[in-house]
């Protein structure tokens, strides 16, 4: 009884009404009072991670919860070795009016991969292991995603090299990594795919989502293949970004279940989205529904060169579409409650980076709000940005691997608001 109590307590909470969301929206967007306040601020020598108003410290042993203004701990789980290590991890949420084989399968869990390649159940509230399964000994599974949300995960290897002297004796290595795909709750194995290049070429990295397998290559190229009919239905299957960059571009199915499909570069943003062929419902084409473009100024630069002679020669060269001097997209997400698109930009300002959070329309691509960060970006080191309803975090690795987490809390100046009612 109390489960199914749970799970019509959960039906309220995303059963929202529509005009309830549209209000807090509202008060978000256009509030000239609202502001994100930093609140809270911690250092750890391991890696720091988040997930719906928790965060995770010394590799996800510790949790900790966001949703007050002082964090409190929620459980620690006993110390373990490096081989045991929790390396990725993803937050299961309980199915709504779903009936479930067990107590506890009602409360959220967390799925988590460790360094000695098992994949393991825990509980989100009590740390308690409740499943458990061996991946394999071939190679060495490091990556966790969802390919279908809260249904289907991908468990990804780490990408297989091949040493130097392997290399010199004329040794290739003809599989790049492996994907395992699995059902949750309980792990059932749907199948592991081979990434190999004979098959897809000089791919450089690859990912599943959506039961559609993506494929990267060095030249910007991406490949979308469908494990129904292969290439015989994905029309413009091929994206291709235009830029000259020493980062990558990335792809993946926008969050949202719309079905678009999101393609990240340094400059710009493409919403990509798939529509049926006329007069051929079973093939599907690519278009694009929106472009979020970076505020930067023409990255051709002329340089002026003095000779001997003393004649003054101007050079003309492109900046790279990642430079740090421009301003560039470093993390784009998905905010589903207040359906926003949220992305991280930097702009390299004289020895530090300066970045801001900005808020665009999900739909049309339009920017509503923006909200700089206060600390300094170094663009060497690994962030990751979080925005949760009124928070938002920042996690950044810093050198001699401390990592930091910043917790910044929305307020209300009434100061603010009071001088804006009198105008």
């Amino acid at each position: 009884m109390s489960s199914l109590k749970q799970s019509s307590q959960k039906l309220v909470t995303l059963l929202k009404p529509k005009r309830e969301r549209e209000e807090e929206l509202d008060r978000f967007l256009n509030s000239e009072s609202t502001k994100f306040k930093n609140v809270w601020t911690t250092h750890s020598k391991s890696p720091i991670a988040y997930e719906r108003g928790r965060i995770y410290f010394d590799n996800y042993r510790c949790c900790v919860s966001s949703v007050a203004s002082e964090p409190r701990k929620l459980y620690e789980m006993p110390k373990c070795s490096k081989s045991e290590k929790i390396e990725d991890a993803l937050l299961w949420e309980c199915p709504v009016g779903e009936m479930l084989p067990n107590p506890s399968d009602y409360k959220s869990s967390l799925i988590a991969l460790t360094a000695h390649n098992w994949l393991l159940r825990i509980s989100a509230t009590t740390g308690k292991v409740l499943e458990k399964i061996y991946l394999a000994s071939y190679c060495k599974f490091r990556y966790l995603s969802w390919d279908t949300p809260q249904e289907v995960i991908t468990v990804k290897s780490a990408q297989n090299k091949v040493s130097a002297l392997a290399r010199q004796a004329g040794i290739q290595q003809s599989v790049l990594l492996y994907l395992a795909v699995f059902h949750v709750l309980p792990f059932s194995l749907i199948g592991i795919l081979e990434i190999n290049k004979k098959i897809f070429g000089n791919v450089t990295d690859a990912t599943l989502s959506h039961g559609i397998l993506i494929v990267m290559y060095s030249s910007g190229l991406v490949r979308l293949y469908s494990f129904q009919a292969i290439t015989e239905q994905a029309k413009n299957g091929i994206q291709e970004m235009e830029c000259c960059s020493l980062e990558s571009d990335w792809i993946y199915f926008h969050p949202d279940a719309s079905g678009r499909i999101i393609h990240v570069g340094p400059k710009q943003i493409k919403v990509l989205k798939l529509n049926e062929v006329e007069n051929n419902s079973a093939q599907h084409q690519i278009s694009e529904d929106f472009v979020i473009l970076a505020k930067r100024e023409n990255g051709n630069e002329n340089v002026p060169t003095v000779t001997a002679s003393g004649r003054v020669v101007k050079k003309k060269f492109n900046l790279l579409d990642d430079d740090p001097e421009q301003e560039t997209f470093k993390i784009v997400d998905y905010e589903d409650e207040l359906d926003l698109l949220s992305v991280v930009a930097v702009t390299q300002i004289d020895a530090e980076g300066k970045a801001h959070l900005d808020f665009h329309c999900n739909e049309y691509g339009t920017l509503l709000k923006s909200i700089p960060l206060e600390e300094s970006w170094d663009v060497t080191y690994s962030h990751e940005v979080y925005f949760d309803r009124d928070l938002v975090l920042h996690i950044e690795q810093k050198p001699s691997r401390v990592f930091s987490c910043y917790v910044y809390q929305m307020v209300c100046d009434p100061g603010e608001e009071a001088a804006s009612d009198r105008s």
